[in-house]
């Protein structure tokens, strides 16, 4: 099968997520390709938005052709940006058919701004088209309002979307219902995890605890409320020398979350990390602790257990995520319960088995699998 992938962001703004469903799709045998839109701010990409390519630039990432092309956004005109982001796209698409001829389907993550393109494009091209959605409702709040209170076009364009699409796959069941108050649920949809490289978060046997103090890891950007490091540095306060916690993220090493921990010992701030040391610090601790207050899919939860060690989350994570085994989760900003779910994970060692229900949930070939699964039922090929 033929398939083009469009993702709503891309490098140096995310969409890895991207990347590795494409390399597990070829791996399962399909042809594969991304074409990408990069919108660029004139604020925080100053650099960037300055010296960066105007023309259309292909290159290969990991073995996945990826086409890029640069965007200029313009401050505050957000449907400007999203009907140019929507030209730029089918203007690209346009030319790679006619370099590689038309794709058996397109396959877009996220609704904004990609599905939409994905959504014309199917018309003009006269093939299915799919939506992988990732973003929360959240995020879509912290942009237009809460509630969505601005731009409220934006959102029916995008209900609009995920209406006309084959299937929408959110990357976790509870993602449709949260997303429900903005786009509803008129229209088709099947969850899938988000890939778990469970080769590259492999197992590994831990030090021995006598002689050395238990470290727990907490890896996520450093939004102090949503991601609730101001909780954890309460519950860290229950513990003494016998205890570090390794806080790794973009943003982690800031004045702001150091001053939070400034009365707790042991405690160590990384900052950003790229995955190999991630995954070292994986393998160099005893569990992870993650008090978020909003999640959807949280990814790193996933990959401490892929390793081996046992995870704390809070109610805030969704069932989807919520494997029997090797997690355990607390109420939302509750720092006691929490300080004590810590001292009860101390007690639980390290197991192969976590890495096992992980690969059977979010490895490479299973997601393949799955997508393939569904893109195939929505394709009509020709009798030979």
């Amino acid at each position: 099968m033929h398939i083009l992938e469009l993702p709503s962001f891309f490098p140096p703004h995310g969409g890895l997520f991207c990347l590795e469903q494409a390399k597990a799709l070829k791996q399962a045998g399909h042809e594969v390709r991304i074409v990408s839109i990069v919108e660029l701010s004139v604020t925080t990409d100053r650099w960037l938005y300055l010296t960066a390519p105007w023309r259309e630039e292909r290159r290969e990432m990991e073995g996945i052709e990826v086409s890029v092309q640069y965007m200029r956004a313009l401050p505050k005109a957000v449907r400007r940006n999203v009907n140019r982001w929507i030209t730029l796209c089918c203007e690209a698409v346009e030319r790679y058919v006619r370099r590689n001829g038309k794709p058996d389907i397109l396959h877009a993550h996220c609704c904004k701004s990609a599905g939409m393109a994905a959504r014309e494009l199917s018309r003009r091209l006269g093939i299915p088209f799919f939506i992988t959605e990732h973003i929360p409702k959240g995020l879509f709040e912290r942009d237009f309002g809460e509630g969505w209170k601005r731009n409220k076009w934006l959102k029916e364009e995008m209900r609009g979307a995920y209406e006309a699409a084959d299937k929408v796959i959110p990357v976790s069941r509870e993602l449709v219902d949260e997303l429900a108050p903005f786009f509803g649920r008129a229209y088709r949809y099947q969850a899938i995890s988000n890939i778990i490289d469970t080769d590259f978060y492999s197992y590994r046997e831990r030090m021995p605890l006598p002689g050395r103090p238990f470290r727990f890891c907490c890896l996520a950007v450093a939004d102090i409320y949503r991601k609730g490091y101001d909780v954890l540095a309460e519950a860290m306060k229950h513990f003494g020398n016998d205890v570090e916690l390794h806080i790794a993220g973009q943003g982690t090493d800031s004045p702001a979350l150091r001053q939070l921990f400034l009365h707790s010992p042991n405690v160590r701030f990384h900052g950003s990390l790229a995955a190999d040391d991630v995954r070292r610090l994986l393998w160099e601790s005893d569990a992870l602790v993650l008090p978020s207050r909003s999640e959807v899919q949280p990814l790193v939860l996933l990959e401490a257990l892929s390793t081996g060690i046992p995870a704390i989350g809070t109610e805030c994570v969704g069932p989807s995520v919520r494997l029997a085994v090797g997690c355990r989760y607390v109420p939302v900003g509750d720092a006691e319960k929490l300080a004590k779910m810590m001292s009860e994970a101390m007690h639980i060692a390290p197991s192969p088995e976590y890495h096992e229900i992980v690969a059977r949930m979010a490895s490479p070939s299973v997601v393949a699998e799955q997508l393939t699964d569904i893109f195939t039922s929505a394709v009509k090929f020709p009798i030979a």
